[in-house]
This record gives C-alpha cells, structure tokens and sequence, in this order.
C-alpha cells in the first residue's frame, strides 16, 4: 500500500518524462500514474555514456507512445525485469519484438531467448556491470539491480546505485502481493540486505531518486514492524468482544487502515493478510523452538 512516510530522503524530481538520474541511468516515465504507481513506472536505460548498446529495465506497460521513446534512446541489447507485474513487465515481449534484444526475469515464464537471473550474478552489458540481487517479498521474483560503478551527478566521487524494483519506494511503502507470493518474513530478510548495501542512492521503480538506501531500508523496517504491533493490538481488541469470535482482515482493516481511501481498500486487506501470515509463521517457530 502507499503510505507516507517520514523520511528528507528524496532525489530526483519524478514529474519529468525523461530525465537523466545518474551517471549511468535515465529514466523515462510510463504514462500510467495511479494510487499504486505514483507518478507512473520509472522505466530506466542504463549504459556507459561512451556505450553504443544500453539495457532497459522494466519496460513498463504496453503503451505505444512509452516504447518509441524507451527505442528512440539507442540500440536496446538486454532487456531486464524487476518482477513480473504488467505496470514493470508488459511491454518486455513487444520491446524485444523490435530490438531483437534477450528479456531476462528471475521468473523462467518472463524470459525471451534469455536465461533466468540468478542472485549474486554479474552482467555486463552496454558497457557496465550490473550485480543481480534477490530481493523476494513483494513478490517471490522480486529482485534488485546494484551498479556497482556508478556515480550520482552532483558527486562523481560516490559510488554504486541499485535500481530498487517496487521493493522500495521513492514515496511511501509497496504492497506486498500474497497472490505473486509476496513474504512479510522474505521482505523483513531483503531489506535487511539492502540495509547493508551502505548509504547509497535507491533508484525505485514508482517515484524520485532516494539519497541513501540503507537509511530507508530501516524506516520501512521499523515501519513494518510497528504495523505488525499495530495489528497485534487489533487483533487482541476485537476478540475482547463478549462472547469471543473469530476476527476477519476485513475487521482488522476497519480499525488498522480506518484512514485509507477507498481506491486502495483493497490493498489495505492485502497488507493485513500479509502480517498474519507473518504472524503465524513467528508463532509456529517460537512453537518448534519450545518443543525442541
């Protein structure tokens, strides 16, 4: 669900169509804004100013205005994808249609003449290094891009940036997505892998730059974590009621998300869904480890 948080974490401007971010990426804005996209997909070209061949990552929806400027930018050689959702995803087979160029996914199923990423790999590719990271809990394909040798603009001197998929984003948190195998005990383990990436810039897929990376990886951290007490006290509650029933997320929602807009209630339940399944699995481990 997007939500604000707090944060003096921001970057780039994110109204601008196309817009150079770093030293090594541009991105293009998708034109599909919406309650859970932002401003819309940050399509990202990436390559080595002197390179004749760069890489597209998330080419966005399927939108035909989107793909010309996305082709307009150079000879595209590698297509990759955060995850498989169609804001990130559905205009990969069209753009490698036209470009001749592999798509490569860590979903077997989203590969186009391409092999499935693996975590710990490296690319190279339109002149750059690209280090695939795992990264599961939005989805169970979720994975992150660090470059390992880029530079912000202002500051040549600083290094790396990791291209950050919906894991995070540049304005409030993501839904994690149950239905596409979503984790709230995968997404805890991600951001703690990215937490010890240092203070270097996120590049999110929804959203502006974020300065430093590990500092938002721990506010969204402590931010899952208070929303799990959060449902704990809701959940104790509403089974105060005499005589005791059981307790529905839609329930839980009503009181834990009491706030949210209707446009996005259905997130709402999904995050409430997603914390439960968190918290049977943490009392089914305190269980195991009771009983040896």
């Amino acid at each position: 669900m997007i939500s604000p948080l707090p944060g003096a974490f921001g970057g780039s401007d994110a109204s601008a169509a196309i817009t150079e971010w770093t030293m090594l990426t541009t991105r293009i804005l998708a034109p599909n804004p919406g309650p859970m996209t932002l401003d819309g997909t940050n399509t990202f070209i990436v390559r080595k100013p002197d390179s004749h061949g760069l890489v597209v990552v998330d080419p966005g929806p399927l939108d035909a205005n989107h793909l010309r400027r996305i082709t307009a930018m150079g000879r595209t050689e590698l297509v990759l994808l955060t995850h498989h959702h169609h804001d990130h995803s559905a205009s990969a087979a069209r753009l490698s249609a036209l470009t001749g160029a592999p798509v490569r996914a860590a979903d077997p199923q989203l590969c186009i003449a391409g092999d499935p990423l693996r975590d710990g790999e490296e690319i190279l590719a339109a002149g750059t290094r690209i280090h695939v990271l795992s990264t599961p809990g939005h989805t169970s394909d979720s994975v992150c891009f660090q470059l390992p040798l880029d530079r912000t603009l202002e500051d040549r001197s600083r290094a790396a940036s990791v291209l950050t998929g919906d894991t995070i984003l540049g304005r409030g948190t993501a839904v994690l997505d149950s239905a596409g195998g979503g984790s709230l005990v995968d997404y805890l383990a991600s951001l703690a892998r990215l937490t010890e990436l240092g203070a270097v810039p996120a590049l999110p897929a929804h959203g502006p730059m974020i300065a430093n990376l590990a500092a938002l990886a721990t506010v969204y951290t402590r931010h899952r974590l208070r929303r799990t007490a959060d449902i704990e006290r809701a959940i104790r509650a509403l089974q105060s009621a005499v005589p005791p029933r059981p307790v529905t997320v839609e329930e839980i929602a009503d009181v834990v998300y009491a706030d949210a807009p209707a446009n996005v209630r259905f997130a709402a339940e999904a995050n409430v869904a997603i914390h439960l399944d968190y918290l049977a699995a943490r009392d089914d481990s305190t269980k195991q480890g009771e009983h040896g």
